[in-house]
């Protein structure tokens, strides 16, 4: 194996995709050569049926900068993802879809942006034309995460995205095997502090197959991801709004009590209720107490620092 250390590895997990391989990956190549950069390929073959591992291997021949790695048999898009990042060596990974929806153009518009930030993300704009229900479903799971995160996220499932591999190699063992992973990864950085940033992209229709993502079947999937992610980092997230509808539930059933009954006095449903809602911030509180020691930010506090009016910033 060489000692040379390239600054950019562009991981593109790979699952029954044989007839987009060749574009895209002669796409990022040209791309990366057109701007300077140097790079490695890395394509994670996650137990394809059809000829995308011999695909691989032939590409070989002509694109030196291609490093192939093969799953025995199907794992999952993030297993392949953390397989990917495990052999990356470059400064910087690139994650990209390899059905020909992402376009190797917008590599420099990631790129460019790291440093200062951490993860830069390409989100699809209102352009896109989706199933009208992934879209629904999708600004749904975007909503709760933003709210949750309490930062704008614009697409909480997009797989074309850019990070220090130094940084994201510390969260792999939280990445579970399927397509939540890109969720995962999103929170991850935005809650323990990371500095990330969304950028527009163009998406192309896929050019193979459908997409692998089941909306009815994965969405409580999503949904356990982003709570998961939540409570491992600021779980009073969750546990204050909760307290909060309990105690006003309570109060609704004291209120009712005292009407039916026509005097002062607190039924035991209200009790229940608050003793619920006392419960759920006492569980917070130690929730909260017990995430503040998990974790821990593995960044290199990049800031943009104005020294003089007008002045260049540096970083």
């Amino acid at each position: 194996m060489s000692d040379h250390i390239p600054h950019v590895s562009v991981i593109f997990p790979v699952y029954q995709e044989e007839t987009t391989l060749e574009q895209c990956l002669g796409d990022a190549v040209r791309v990366l050569k057109e701007g300077g950069v140097d790079f490695e390929i890395i394509a994670v073959d996650d137990g394809s049926k059809d000829r995308s591992l011999q695909v691989l291997r032939d590409l070989q021949q002509s694109l030196p900068h291609l490093k192939v790695v093969h799953h025995l048999y199907n794992r999952g898009y993030g297993s392949a993802l953390r397989t990917g990042i495990r052999v990356a060596r470059g400064e910087i990974v690139l994650l990209m879809d390899a059905d020909g929806q992402h376009l190797a153009a917008d590599i420099p518009l990631l790129l460019e942006h790291l440093p200062p930030y951490d993860l830069v993300i390409g989100y699809r704009t209102a352009n896109y034309r989706g199933r009208w229900y992934r879209n629904f479903g999708n600004r749904v799971f975007n909503a709760l995460s933003s709210w949750l995160a309490k930062f704008e996220i614009k697409d909480l499932t997009s797989g074309f995205r850019a990070m220090r591999r130094t940084a994201v190699e510390h969260f792999l063992p939280l990445y579970p095997n399927g397509f939540s992973a890109s969720a995962t990864s999103t929170l991850v950085f935005l809650k323990a502090g990371y500095n990330v940033l969304y950028v527009p992209i163009h998406v192309q229709p896929r050019k193979q197959g459908n997409s692998k993502v089941n909306l009815f079947k994965d969405g409580w999937r999503f949904l356990a991801i982003i709570l998961r992610m939540v409570m491992l980092y600021d779980p009073m997230r969750i546990f204050m709004p909760l307290a909060g509808i309990l105690s006003l539930l309570a109060l609704a059933a004291w209120g009712l009590g005292i009407w039916a009954a026509g005097r002062l006095l607190i039924p035991n449903s209200a009790t229940l209720l608050f003793l619920m809602a006392l419960i759920a911030v006492l569980m917070g509180l130690l929730s909260s107490q017990i995430a503040s020691t998990r974790i821990h930010y593995f960044g290199d506090e990049s800031l943009v620092i104005y020294e003089t009016p007008g002045g260049d910033p540096r970083s």
